[in-house]
């Protein structure tokens, strides 16, 4: 299996990030799929490298990249060293992101050799608000065949329901969340919620999802803490043709921890992926996709 580890492009802002790559360089052209990281997520995280063995083991061409404000850097790419990069993302720089990352994709460089993949049958995967993200890139974007969410949330506004919470926000420019793994307060600014506004018709996740007009498959754990399964239903009941998979017992990361040092993926994600991808196999061989 090749691997390809911390590529590095250009992502909004000007701002670095970092890629990776895993393939079987058997000289065919595979579907491939690009993976989004959720909130205080990063592309090493936990069991993401398992899983993108699994993928490429199955014939796919894997992508998991970095977004440029997640408040990793170049140099520490498994650690929140970059909090003012962290407070300082917004929506519209994770689309950003994940442009470039289709439009490095397109450029033919030869990290990835143009021969071992397909660039007919791309698919999104996104876990958590990644998920949301990557349904309403999918939704504008003709080169995104299908999309596949792990515990998606269902709406960009989903934290932003409390009215104290807001006057509070907007008054002091910043609020903190926890990080319960690493005990950071991690800054979010106000620039955010603006840059939401200024665009939230546009990042209107049930919007995207019911005019989606492409496969959709929704995978959520029956007992996520972090987002409720009802956010699945919700997606679930917006497409009429999508695939809505509920592990039973399942986690927000599906069993996973970081640092994971396991060599297999936990039951749920093993249960993941292989459901992930099933789905996208079907898709890759369908009449109306070769």
């Amino acid at each position: 299996m090749k691997v390809i580890k911390d590529i590095q492009l250009t992502g909004a802002g000007g701002r670095p990030f970092l890629l990776d790559v895993y393939f079987e360089m058997d000289g065919r052209a595979k579907p491939v799929v690009l993976f989004a990281h959720g909130f205080k997520g990063f592309k090493d995280w936990g069991i993401w490298d398992l899983a993108a063995r699994e993928f490429a083991a199955n014939g796919f061409v894997f992508i998991k990249f970095n977004f440029s404000h997640n408040g990793t850097t170049l140099a520490q790419p498994q650690d929140f060293a970059d909090l003012e990069a962290f407070g300082r993302n917004n929506y519209s720089k994770e689309l950003a992101d994940l442009e470039v990352v289709m439009q490095w994709l397109h450029s033919g460089r030869n990290e990835l050799p143009a021969k071992e993949a397909s660039l007919e049958h791309i698919y999104l995967i996104g876990h958590s608000r990644g998920g949301a993200t990557c349904a309403i890139k999918a939704a504008r974007d003709s080169r995104v065949k299908g999309l596949v969410t792990w515990a998606a949330v269902s709406s960009l506004a989903y934290a932003w329901q409390d009215k104290k919470l807001m006057e509070d926000w907007e008054r002091r420019g910043v609020y903190h969340v926890i990080n319960g793994r690493t005990g950071q307060h991690m800054p979010i600014y106000y620039q955010m919620y603006r840059d939401f506004m200024a665009q939230r018709e546009a990042f209107d996740v049930e919007q995207a999802i019911r005019n989606l007009g492409k496969p959709l498959m929704i995978i959520h754990g029956s007992d996520d803490p972090s987002v409720p399964v009802e956010a699945a239903r919700q997606l679930h009941g917006w497409n009429a043709g999508s695939v809505l998979h509920l592990i039973e017992g399942g986690n927000h990361v599906f069993g996973g921890s970081h640092p994971y040092e396991g060599k297999k993926l936990p039951e749920h994600a093993q249960e993941l992926v292989v459901a992930s991808i099933g789905f996208l196999k079907g898709l890759a061989v369908s009449p109306g996709n070769t």
